[in-house]
This record gives C-alpha cells, structure tokens and sequence, in this order.
C-alpha cells in the first residue's frame, strides 16, 4: 500500500477564488462604465483644475417632475385630498355628484402660481376657481384589509375599491 504522501500531487482543475497556480496570473477585474463627465476633486481652500475622465456608475438618479414656470398651476382640496393641477391635466379625485360630461367649479384653491407671482390663500385663495370636465366615474384598483390577531385563530380578509371620479381641467382663474 502507498503512502498518500508519496503519490505525486495531481494538478486540481478546480480552483478556488484567491487560489492561483504557480506562473498563472491573476484574472483581471472588470472595468467599469466610463462616461464623459469629468470628475473634479474638491478640496477646501484651493481651486482644483478639472481632472481625466473618471469612470462613473450607470445608475442615475431619478428625474424631478419638470415644473413649468410659464403655465399657471393651482393647488387645489377636494375629497380631502390637495392635488397640483395645470390646465389640461387630468386627476383622479374622490367621487363628485356630477354627471359625466358636465363641468364642475372648484372653489378650494389653496395656491396659485406659476405666472410669476405666487398667491397662497390664508386657507383658501379669495375669488380664486378651478374648472374641470368631468370624463367619468370608476373604481380604484382593489385594496385587501386583513385583520389578524395572534394566538387567537382571528382572522378577516376584506376588500375594498373606492369610487373615483376623472377630472380634465380646463381653467384656473383667479
């Protein structure tokens, strides 16, 4: 019988991260997504010149809703709810009596802008209104309320779909 330690060692075709064979060179990292920014170092107290392009990640931030400064916007209560709303947006408020077609007022203005002058109203704006045409009446997506208490074989499984009525507004005045 042979000893193990005299057998010769037979080469591992497997390897383990870290584990690399004589006269074998390391595998190289991946390099990253480069883009054309320039990174430039900031030190306090100094000015710093601009550097070589730096490898940044390909992940970006998400993107701020664009506010368009030209175009009035009011901020409006219904349903006890505030909406932001410009005209020809169209927003998903609690249910209104209103018949599908018809026009609806607003009269809870909160705040008006966007035409260079901000008004915000001490609750509401004075003689300030929204318009709206009402498109129609639907049900939001369905929401499961499940109560649970523990220990207690308790258990209640509701739904619910809340009644929605669709506005396209079509004026601010005030």
């Amino acid at each position: 019988m042979t000893d193990p330690q005299d057998r010769p060692e037979a080469e591992s075709t497997s390897r383990v991260p870290g584990d690399e064979l004589a006269g074998d060179a390391p595998a190289p990292l991946p390099t990253p997504v480069a883009t054309t920014a320039e990174a430039v170092p900031v030190v306090l107290g100094e000015a710093a010149a601009p550097s070589a392009p730096v490898a940044v990640s390909a992940r970006r931030a998400p993107r701020a809703r664009q506010l368009s400064l030209a175009s009035p916007y009011a901020i409006i209560e219904t349903g006890g709810k505030q909406y932001r709303v410009s005209v020809g947006d169209t927003v998903a408020v609690e249910k209104l009596p209103h018949d599908a077609g018809g026009d609806v007022t607003i009269d809870r203005v909160l705040l008006l802008g966007g035409d260079g002058a901000t008004r915000v109203g001490t609750p509401t704006v004075a003689g300030a209104r929204v318009t709206a045409r009402v498109d129609d009446h639907y049900r939001g997506e369905k929401i499961v309320v499940f109560k649970y208490k523990a220990k207690k074989r308790y258990r209640r499984r509701t739904g619910h779909r809340q009644s929605l009525t669709r506005l396209t507004i079509t004026g601010i005045a005030g």
